[in-house]
């Protein structure tokens, strides 16, 4: 049998491993911008044509390469920060592994110029494919630029699962906004398609922080800062009052990386215990430094997943970091550690002889807060006064109270004696015994639309629709009676009417009375574009007005006017949400994440009698009325055979 296994040719080689490192253009410009910074640029310069696609560019002015440096760093495994086993745990630099300008020139048209300082000319270098077709000497400014032409163009297959323009600009600005975040002492620039999109110049973070996420967090900053010999923590968090619905604003860096960490969220969130209204994220940039042995940096390929080697320390000194923060800055509610509470004196509290007492028929909550009051008055006791401490013991019920009681306590005895036949009188106060209750039934099961019951259809009181809690309703139904989800009975109703405009391309709007402008991150601003035709079609009506912002001149119909800057980043947030877990149609998430939006406002509303059919009778009418669209119940159907269950002896 001949032999069947032989080595991999070197293009095809570079072109597997960019399959790791190079997934989208947002790739390439995370790559590109840490091997600026890796360089020591103080000015780093980004260009994006057709969001990269056509053309990713960086340029800085940081230490340059030497002819046989620049011919060397397109070669696989070729770095300048590795020399030992060693210095694996202790990585300070960005890129590390050789592996993203060897990764990138496989898989587009690259062109490398770069110029040390001691030197009069620099290189220029053309590669396609993996194949140096030029390398020659050129002049250029110190530094280096390479420009990424073409992406994927000798793999159509995967130039082919790129997004649209509007998602792919988006992973851009993420990545562009993480580095430039990282680093506040390096001016930053980002041009899309021959526009100014950022201009940042070298500045404190807080400055870095307003430049980059909008003025409206120049007021909203609070300084946070723990420093221990384990970790030290530093950065910034938002007021609780600046929470937004989108969790876009929320970063981590761990020695100057940016990283994602569900964990560490989880104890920023923590410390805002209470503080947060409901479904809302707060904003902060916090930075880690640690030694670099107690992590491992490169367990992911796009090196944003690290693992710590004491993660439950680091856990609760973020966690205490944060909540100090709220505190210092009057943000939550604080402890006085001035006074013992233990040792505190016991005031006297004075009473009259006449006072009315607790067991009274004309006792009123607020005597005892009158008492105290008339205590605190600069009077003296008069004679019929006594003082009383005010840990002593209440005074005695009176003769009048006591009689009260009995003839309380005789009532119920009237009352319960009759309702159990062929008993002998039994002592009202004698302790009941108590029979076990019979086991609870089997849960109830959803219905499908098919096998929903009927509705009586009766007027009588005995068929009217209740609101229970202001959460659910009961129906009564032939066969028993049916518990349904007020906010996913709406979810459902108005899924399937989104849906339906959105086939229409015609969703009713209501125009507000004067247009209001709406201001948005870079990145969110990213995701509305990428969804106007969908919002259009379903009844929004606004415009752009300047820089990420829009003029809001209608919504949808079924929309309630509140707040339009908290319904849209309700409705990004959401849409980030389905698009990420599941993998839908792009109308389909837009209907999916209004829908959920707009259901959830009317939670916990009460409902008007008319109101509560037409919700039934629109549930009853839609196609898959027992489930939301992403699987939840709607509705619980229990049988009659159920309900005396519940009564029946075991």
């Amino acid at each position: 049998m001949a032999d069947v296994i032989q080595l991999l040719p070197e293009y095809l080689a570079n072109q597997i491993a960019a399959g790791e490192v190079v997934q989208r253009p947002a790739s390439v410009v995370k790559e590109l911008l840490e091997n600026a910074v890796d360089a020591n640029a103080t000015q780093v310069r980004l260009i994006i044509k057709e969001a990269g696609k056509q053309l990713v560019q960086v340029v800085d002015n940081g230490a340059g390469m030497s002819p046989t440096d620049a011919r060397m760093s397109l070669e696989r495994h070729a770095t300048s920060k590795i020399r030992s086993t060693e210095d694996l745990f202790k990585i300070r630099t960005l890129g590390f592994r050789g592996e993203a300008l060897a990764s990138i020139a496989a898989v587009s048209q690259l062109e490398l110029r770069t110029k040390q300082r001691d030197y009069d000319t620099g290189t220029l270098l053309l590669v396609e494919g993996s194949q140096v077709t030029s390398q020659q000497p050129v002049a250029c400014p110190d530094g280096t630029s390479i420009s990424v032409k073409n992406l994927f163009y000798n793999v159509p297959a995967r130039r082919n699962f790129l997004k649209s323009n509007a998602v792919e600009m988006r992973h851009i600005l993420d990545e562009f906004q993480h580095v430039a975040l990282a680093n506040p002492q390096i001016a930053f620039s980002l041009h899309q398609n021959e526009l100014e999109v950022f201009n940042l110049p070298a500045g404190k973070l807080s400055q870095r922080i307003v430049a980059l996420l909008g003025n409206g967090y120049k007021e909203q900053l609070a300084q946070c800062e723990e420093v221990t010999p384990f970790i030290s923590v530093k950065g910034y968090i938002g007021k609780p009052e600046s929470a937004k619905k989108s969790r876009g604003d929320q970063f981590f860096f761990v020695n100057n990386r940016f990283i994602r960490s569900a964990y560490l969220n989880h104890a920023v969130l923590a410390a805002y215990e209470g503080l947060l209204p409901r479904d809302t994220h707060p904003f902060y940039v916090l930075f880690l430094e640690l030694d670099p042995k107690t992590i491992d940096i490169n367990v992911h390929p796009t090196k944003t997943e690290i693992k710590f080697e004491d993660e439950k320390t680091v856990y609760a000194i973020v966690r205490a970091a944060v909540k100090q923060s709220l505190g210092i800055h009057n943000m939550a509610p604080s402890l006085d550690f001035e006074g013992d509470v233990n040792f505190a004196p016991i005031q006297p509290l004075r009473v009259s002889d006449t006072a009315k007492n607790s067991f009274d028929t004309n006792f009123r909550p607020d005597a005892l807060a009158s008492a105290a009051a008339r205590a605190a008055a600069p009077k003296e006791a008069s004679s019929k006064e006594k003082v009383i401490p005010e840990r002593s013991i209440p005074p005695r019920p009176t003769e009048e109270a006591k009689r009260g009681l009995e003839e309380f306590y005789r009532s119920l005895g009237q009352t319960i004696v009759p309702d159990v036949p062929a008993s002998p009188p039994t002592n009202p106060f004698a302790k009941a015994s108590v029979t076990p209750p019979p086991p609870p039934p089997e849960p109830a099961q959803p219905v499908s639309a098919a096998e929903l019951p009927l509705r009586e259809s009766s007027s009588g009181p005995g068929n009217r629709v209740i609101q229970v809690h202001q959460q659910y309703l009961l129906v009564p139904v032939k066969s028993g009676v049916m518990l349904i989800d007020q906010a996913a009975a709406r979810e459902r109703i108005l899924y399937e009417q989104y849906t339906q405009a959105l086939e229409r391309e015609s969703g009713l709007s209501q125009t507000l009375l004067f247009p209001r402008t709406v201001t948005f991150s870079p990145q969110d601003f990213a995701v509305l574009r990428e969804v106007t035709d969908s919002l259009h079609a379903l009844g929004f009506r606004f415009t752009e007005f300047g820089p990420n912002t829009i003029a809001v001149e209608g919504i949808p119909a079924d929309v309630p006017a509140r707040d339009e800057k908290e319904l849209f980043e309700g409705l990004i947030e959401q849409f980030r949400v389905t698009s990420s877990s599941v993998r839908l149609d792009r109308r389909e998430q837009m209907a999916r994440a209004l829908a959920r939006r707009v259901a959830t406002t009317s939670t916990g509303s009460r409902l008007a009698e008319v109101e509560m059919n037409t919700l039934v009778d629109k549930l009853f009418a839609c196609s898959i009325p027992s489930y939301t669209p992403d699987g939840r119940r709607t509705l619980v159907l229990l049988e009659l055979s159920q309900l005396q269950e519940f009564f029946r002896k075991g």
